[in-house]
């Protein structure tokens, strides 16, 4: 059992509903093993800056069902270089922190990984991310609730779309994932979902709307901004040509997909992890990122975990899923 005093915690990145509740697990179970928290504020910025403020119970009071992150965030460009992650060590070891909590995707986990080597310091990662990117877990932080944002505002969309016999192109996140728009199509009965994993394009598209029921008064299609196909934009204008009598438009969620209240699934996986890291740092894990696997917590290595699995995670079996939904 390594003799750990003083656990420093961040969150890094983009937000994700759940970072609190995470950040109230690391605090809460922490001072449960006797064990000192320090809280950085906005990332690797304030590891550099020596921006920071010692945590108590009555710092995460009340904050397990509020958005966003109390700990801000935000990329680092500082982090990226020797000199940055040189200053943010001495300033980690100046304040007798031991080990060091992160909370994020791949940007975080990857800077993480470099610093952990570079430094030999232990660090464990949360996966902290609404587009559930990340090997190692079944779910990160955020997604669940990001999903059901998306699904009530489609939700709303559909009825106007009804109520004018409409065609809807919804853009949803997902850069490099299309794991948002993939299940939250499904879930709001879209006629398609164009994601980058699948090689699905607006020709696909096309031949749904020529095969779908005539009689149906409003069509919705999902696109992941980093789609092939061009983003919603892109794809409405196609799709306007082709089908000039579609009374065609278009919605971008963008950021809403980011805030609002933590679902209870989010809630309950932030805890969890939140409280593994801590146990884990305790038994010597460092280096990886705890995550949730068939409901059994687990550890990943950071150069795993940030090999992005997207197209595993879309399988065949979704995309088949897909089709027959929509047919």
């Amino acid at each position: 059992m390594n003799k750990i005093k003083n656990i420093g915690v961040l969150t890094s990145g983009g937000d994700s509903p759940g970072m609190n509740a995470a950040i109230r697990a690391v605090v809460r179970a922490s001072i449960y093993y006797d064990i000192e928290v320090t809280g950085f504020i906005r990332g690797y910025e304030g590891l550099i800056n020596d921006d920071c403020m010692p945590m108590d119970r009555k710092s995460v009071a009340n904050i397990i069902q509020r958005g966003g992150t109390i700990l801000k965030t935000a990329r680092s460009e500082a982090f990226k270089t020797v000199e940055g992650r040189k200053t943010a060590y001495d300033n980690l070891k100046g304040r007798n922190i031991d080990a060091l909590i992160v909370i994020g995707g791949d940007g975080t986990f990857t800077g993480a990984n470099v610093f952990a080597t570079e430094h030999d310091f232990p660090i464990v990662g949360m996966p902290g991310t609404i587009d559930n990117d990340l090997a190692g877990t079944d779910f990160t932080i955020g997604y669940d609730s990001a999903i059901n944002t998306v699904i009530d505002a489609v939700d709303k969309i559909r009825d106007t779309a009804e109520s004018h016999d409409r065609l809807f192109i919804v853009e949803v996140m997902g850069r490099d994932s299309g794991l948002i728009a993939l299940r939250s199509g499904i879930g709001v009965g879209a006629e398609a979902i164009l994601i980058p994993e699948a090689n699905m394009g607006v020709e696909d598209v096309l031949h749904k709307l020529e095969h779908s029921r005539k009689d149906k008064a409003s069509k919705i299609i999902i696109v992941a901004e980093g789609d092939d196909a061009g983003g919603a934009f892109k794809v409405g204008e196609i799709l306007q040509s082709k089908y000039p009598h579609y009374d065609t438009k278009v919605s971008v969620l963008g950021h809403i997909q980011r805030g609002g209240k933590p679902t209870c699934m989010d809630r309950v996986l932030a805890s969890r992890l939140g409280v593994s890291a801590v146990e884990g740092l305790i038994k010597g894990e460092r280096n990886a990122m705890a995550g949730q696997v068939n409901k059994e917590m687990i550890f990943t290595p950071f150069d795993h975990a940030i090999k992005h699995i997207n197209a595993e995670k879309v399988s065949s079996t979704w995309i088949k899923l897909i089709d027959i939904l929509s047919f």
